[in-house]
């Protein structure tokens, strides 16, 4: 899996050193996740890179009866991952990322149980690994990863030192 992080790593680096015109002028959160997902279209030659795909196969993607996590998009708290590093057809599902940017108030926890349900190996869509990413106007300020329906203390430490290596990151950037 730290290959395929490392991947995440470079697409970070190139869509801060491409992207300074939305980061400057605060562009909405879904412009910016385009945008990093045609960064790791680059990284990840062979996958599929879809922004908010809500389906797996021919099946909608909804999570369990009584999850906190809404499945209507309406609400803007969809299961719907921001982006997703997968074969389509398979299904076979190797990354969800989902992004937030630096000043959004809205609370963590929503994200954090998306990916602890995206990454649960019992549910039948899980990925092998979530990536939370907060984004700063010229770093990464917050990241975490989520492997097996919960949150990887080791993964994200490993994953925030490569942040920080690449000039991305500050030292306190992971949470939890």
């Amino acid at each position: 899996m730290k290959a395929e992080l490392d991947k995440v790593v470079s697409a970070i680096r190139e869509f801060y050193a491409r992207e300074t015109f939305l980061l400057d002028k605060d562009a909405g959160e879904r412009a910016l996740t385009h945008r990093l997902a045609v960064q790791f279209e680059k990284q990840f030659p062979g996958w599929a890179i879809d922004c908010e795909y809500d389906r797996l196969g021919e099946r909608t993607l909804r999570l369990p009866h009584g999850s906190i996590v809404s499945t209507d998009d309406h609400l803007a708290k969809s299961i719907y991952p921001d982006i997703v590093v997968h074969q389509r057809e398979i299904p076979n599902n190797l990354l969800a990322v989902e992004v937030r940017k630096a000043a959004n108030h809205q609370p963590l926890a929503h994200d954090q149980h998306k990916l602890r349900a995206l990454t649960d190996p019992h549910l039948w869509f899980a990925y092998w690994a979530g990536v939370l990413l907060t984004l700063g106007r010229k770093q990464v300020t917050m990241s975490e990863i989520y492997t097996s329906g919960g949150y990887d203390q080791t993964l994200s430490g490993w994953f925030a030192g490569r942040l920080k290596d690449a000039g991305l990151s500050t030292p306190s950037g992971t949470s939890l």
